[in-house]
């Protein structure tokens, strides 16, 4: 929907995290409400015939029906975590979720900047919408320091070998790894979830 502009542009009228959005990180979105996305959203055009709240939570009809199995499927972003973090905004407030969102979003530069390999941006983005901060800070110290100076310790027959110096390709599967490990722990699954055609 042309000229839909909103004040918050990464993180969507639903609940969407627009800036961890492999769209918005390649310039084919500007994210929800950035004027020129939205053509066909019909949360976008609800939220106009409902006096544009910046928030669907701030409607008074919310949760309607539109947020029925809203975040079972995902799109080119993941849609899991789009009602809890629209609960997570009504507690916590905006600004500090707009904070904690932009400390994501540099983590996520970093891994695309430093990590990918050409194959993990979709992996990155999903990792780091879906793991709660802290989770993906503690990641990121464990890359940091096995992968210090571009080398890792290896082992070989149960012993300790030399540290070698990694690929990107190496250091991409190395942080994969890592970031797949905490998402078993706290039983996520790091894949989109495609509706069946």
């Amino acid at each position: 929907m042309k000229n839909f502009n909103r004040k918050y542009t990464l993180f969507s009228l639903c609940g969407l995290n627009c800036g961890l959005c492999v769209m918005h990180l390649d310039n084919y979105c500007p994210g929800c409400g950035g004027g020129e996305g939205n053509q066909g959203c019909a949360i976008a055009r609800c939220s106009r015939q409902h006096g544009q709240p910046e928030f669907c939570h701030l409607c008074g009809e919310y949760p309607c029906k539109k947020y029925e199995g809203i975040d079972a499927f995902d799109s080119f972003v993941t849609h899991r975590n789009q009602l809890k973090d629209m609960d997570k905004v009504r507690k916590m407030g905006i600004d500090a979720y707009l904070a904690e969102l932009s400390e994501k979003k540099e983590i996520l530069k970093s891994l695309l900047a430093n990590y990918n390999d050409g194959r993990r941006k979709s992996f990155f983005c999903i990792a780091v919408n879906l793991l709660e901060l802290q989770d993906i800070k503690t990641v990121m110290e464990q890359i940091a320091t096995e992968t210090a100076e571009g080398t890792i310790s290896g082992t070989t027959s149960g012993t300790t070998s030399e540290r070698t110096t990694l690929a990107l390709k190496e250091k991409a599967a190395h942080a994969v790894s890592l970031f797949q490990a905490m998402a078993d722990k706290r039983s996520l699954v790091l894949k989109l979830n495609k509706k069946p055609g």
